[in-house]
């Protein structure tokens, strides 16, 4: 009797133990995997939001079809900051023209990698909305930002 309690119990110690080791992997994953939308410290680029417009006025180049067809406008791109700052599933969620939309999405591709977000003094994944203005002035198609 108390060998097959020894056996039952022993049984239910390495269940409760891969259990538990299920559940910590389980925890670990959805940390990586799991992508905030608010978070207690947002991604930030490197030097700060003017920094990061200078970049946009540095980089760009308005499409010739958008001037073309006089298309001016703000779009608006979501992303994700990984934990290492680097930008992935990057999206128009608000568009202007499909060209404008295009020449946002290059712009954002060039970025350098981020300041990670940060949740509980960790980095972690962070969902981000920039808003990119495309504004030419009469003759001299120049864009603001």
């Amino acid at each position: 009797m108390t060998k097959t309690l020894s056996v039952l119990v022993l049984s239910l110690f390495t269940i409760l133990t891969a259990n538990a080791q299920k559940s910590d992997t389980l925890k670990r994953f959805a940390a990586d995997t799991l992508v905030f939308e608010s978070v207690e410290q947002e991604p930030e680029f490197p030097g700060g939001m003017a920094a990061f417009y200078k970049f946009l006025e540095k980089n760009s180049r308005y499409p010739k079809q958008a001037l073309f067809n006089k298309e001016q406008g703000r779009v608006i791109i979501q992303m994700v900051v990984e934990k290492d700052g680097t930008l992935t599933q990057i999206a128009v969620v608000r568009s202007v023209s499909p060209s404008l939309d295009q020449e946002a999405i290059r712009i954002i591709k060039l970025c350098p990698p981020w300041k990670a977000g940060m949740q509980n003094g960790r980095d972690v994944r962070v969902k981000y909305t920039v808003p990119i203005t495309f504004k030419f002035e009469d003759k001299t198609h120049t864009q603001g930002f």
